[in-house]
């Protein structure tokens, strides 16, 4: 096992969109007071970690967190464009409730997770697998034998699940994909496994818990 890269996967911490329900897709949304929070302990939680890299979305509320992470363990963030959320194209910006309302066709085929469905100007499922699994492969590829952290977003942690898992993009979810949580995978040639999933331990002592993802 000499080539296996152990990767942390991370999804960003809270933000006021995630509380609204309201898409955030590519849109450049930061880290609310809970998320700052959630980040801080997160980094704490990996102070003892012996990681090697730290890759993280572009997008700022992945960035900001990463960089909580950075600042304890003193290892730089590298901005990796590829760990980016789904493109969500014409639903970013509104809440499920109002596309579910304007938009029922495009809302019943998201809910149903059409895996070639992409709202207009977005990404399908089919497409963020592709960009996800490609970039996660290869940045674990340059760390064999280490242990790197890769700090993403909900559809990007549901589509390394799903590959660790050699689950269909179409099974229903029923793994939690919480803010700041602590997700363990390890990686070799053949391809990602599960080692660990959805730790929030260190988040216990948050009043209001951890919001799970729902494709935001």
């Amino acid at each position: 096992m000499s080539d296996a890269a152990r990767v942390l996967a991370i999804r960003h911490g809270e933000t006021a969109w995630n509380v609204d329900t309201r898409i955030q897709g590519q849109l450049d949304i930061g880290l609310n007071e809970i998320g700052h929070w959630q980040a801080g302990r997160l980094a704490q939680a990996l102070a003892g970690e012996p990681i090697s890299a730290i890759y993280a979305s572009d997008l700022g509320r992945a960035h900001e967190t990463a960089m909580a992470i950075s600042r304890v363990t003193g290892v730089p963030v590298v901005a990796e464009p590829g760990l980016r959320e789904r493109h969500f194209g014409e639903f970013q910006g509104r809440t499920f409730a109002d596309i579910e309302a304007a938009l029922p066709e495009q809302a019943l085929r998201w809910r149903i997770r059409d895996p070639d469905f992409a709202p207009s100007g977005g990404e399908s499922l089919k497409q963020l697998r592709e960009r996800v699994v490609s970039t996660a492969q290869t940045l674990a590829a340059q760390h064999p034998g280490e242990l790197i952290v890769m700090v993403g977003h909900g559809g990007v942690l549901d589509v390394l699940y799903r590959a660790a898992t050699r689950l269909e993009l179409q099974a229903p979810r029923t793994w939690a994909l919480g803010n700041a949580a602590i997700n363990r995978l390890l990686w070799t040639p053949d391809g990602f496994t599960l080692v660990g999933w959805a730790d929030t331990g260190h988040l216990q002592h948050l009043d209001a818990g951890t919001l799970d993802e729902t494709s935001t």
